[in-house]
């Protein structure tokens, strides 16, 4: 479900609000479909549950999940929960584009680099 990556230096309640809204976007997770619980949560990913309890009132708040209570947290089919999709998907991407220029990359290869992966709709090329 749910991979963190302690080296990575993004924040591990934002790693897991982010891999929910990735698990949302890729079809992975349905409208509807049930979240686990804080605590069982916590446990697998060897978490603190107050860092769970945070991520799940960021995506409840952003409208990707809501929660009823003493039944649990779901996802949600509310229009908000794409448009935070979307939102998170620009973020990451314009993210990465920073990364590349930092590095080095050229506008023209940042360039041929979307122009591959639209149309071969894969995202790794050389």
């Amino acid at each position: 479900m749910l991979e963190l990556n302690l080296k990575s230096g993004v924040p591990i309640c934002d790693q897991i609000v982010n891999g929910f809204i990735r698990l949302k976007a890729l079809g992975l997770a349905e409208s509807g479909e049930q979240l686990p619980s804080v605590r069982q949560l916590a446990v697998k990913l060897s978490v603190n549950p107050n860092t769970i309890q945070k991520a799940y009132q960021m995506l409840e708040s952003s409208g990707v999940i809501y929660s009823v209570k003493g039944k649990g947290s779901f996802f949600s089919d509310d229009p908000a929960a794409d448009i935070a999709v979307i939102k998170a998907a620009k973020r990451d991407f314009r993210s990465a584009a920073v990364s590349a220029k930092e590095l080095g990359l050229k506008k023209e290869e940042l360039i041929d680099i979307i122009n591959d992966v639209c149309k071969e709709g894969n995202s790794e090329n050389d």
